[in-house]
């Protein structure tokens, strides 16, 4: 398809710059075939069903944004899949000042050396502390936000929490899974007493998720790997939830990332997986997700699972009416077929 299918006009001051407080006060869009609702993210438990469940990204951010020093250069480094104990692949800005084997302090006694530069901009590297490198990261780094956030304003000790779900716990991830940040305990408990299940998977979101689409169709796109994984435990208490009827709703596109990639089997492993229109979904029946960038693959994604055209009049909808868009903004919530 042509990636100009997926554009759309968004007023820059829908963006949110910082997320609804409490966190279960945020709007809520629900999306079906025949209808919009407008709703809000404390009305979820009421539209889902007993026995439904909901799949969260346990993932937790860490400080993946570097900046250093090489000279006279700046360099600014932004982590974005982990090889190894001390290696990364990173993005880079001034990467052309850089060769392999060049060093760049980062400060607070942590350094790093270029082992490969790839073909799309992406430069691996191995860092080198005295302490271990998440003690190092800890010191030097700070909290990626989005580029359409930090073009506004800089990160603070805010978001160290407000951009980090009350879920997060296998640190590797250099952007969250926002869908995550409505919760609350509150929230949990009514969810609790309605009779919905919750689940947890892993995707260390990767910023491969922040790139534009520079393609102009979506066959010519290539995705950056991001890992996950789905235990053996948890994949077969998804499995009686949809044989006894019950949905599997995604909490977010990285949970829904894992779960297609792993088709409610046990897995692990790099997922590149790219759900575009004619994607036929496997192992989930819904999803909870916020409002995405224009022509962006998570658009695509939502325009797969409930038809281009119902999206825009989505979107559209969600415009005219003040809902707040992106990492910090409101929800959707996505039901293809309420009969299932």
């Amino acid at each position: 398809m042509r990636v100009a299918d997926f554009d759309f006009e968004l007023p820059p001051d829908r963006i949110a710059l910082r997320p609804a407080e409490p966190r279960d006060s945020a709007r809520l869009l629900e999306v079906t075939p025949h209808a919009l609702s407008d709703l809000g993210i404390a009305d979820l438990p009421g539209r889902l069903r007993r026995g439904d469940v909901l799949v969260f990204n346990d993932t937790r951010v860490i400080p993946a944004q570097l900046s250093g020093t090489r000279g006279q250069a700046r360099i600014g480094v932004t982590l974005h899949k982990r090889e190894g104990v001390w290696r990364w692949w990173a993005f880079v800005r001034n990467a052309r000042r850089l060769a392999v084997g060049d060093t760049v302090d980062f400060g607070h006694g942590l350094s790093g050396k270029v082992l490969e530069k790839a073909d799309d901009g992406a430069i691996l590297w191995e860092f080198a502390a005295s302490v271990p490198f998440e003690i190092a990261l800890a010191a030097a780094g700070v909290m990626p936000l989005p580029p359409y956030i930090a073009s506004k304003r800089p990160a603070d000790d805010r978001d160290a929490a407000d951009y980090q779900t009350m879920f997060a716990r296998e640190a590797g991830a250099v952007a969250a899974p926002t869908a995550g940040l409505h919760f609350t305990p509150a929230l949990l408990a009514a969810l609790d007493a309605a009779g919905i299940a919750r689940e947890t998977v892993t995707l260390h979101v990767g910023a491969g998720t922040f790139l534009p689409v520079k393609a102009e169709d979506t066959d010519d796109h290539a995705m950056h790997a991001e890992w996950g994984s789905l235990d053996a435990a948890t994949a077969a208490r998804l499995q009686a939830v949809r044989a006894s009827g019950g949905r599997v709703i995604a909490v977010g596109t990285t949970s829904l990332r894992v779960l297609e990639s792993a088709g409610l089997d046990a897995w692990s492993g790099d997922t590149r997986i790219f759900i575009t229109p004619g994607y036929r979904f496997r192992a989930v029946h819904g999803l909870l997700t916020n409002f995405h960038l224009p022509r962006s693959t998570l658009f695509m994604l939502v325009s797969a699972m409930m038809g281009l055209d119902t999206m825009r009049a989505a979107y559209a909808h969600a415009v005219a009416h003040e809902y707040r868009f992106y990492s910090y903004g409101d929800a959707c919530l996505l039901l293809p077929d309420t009969q299932a």
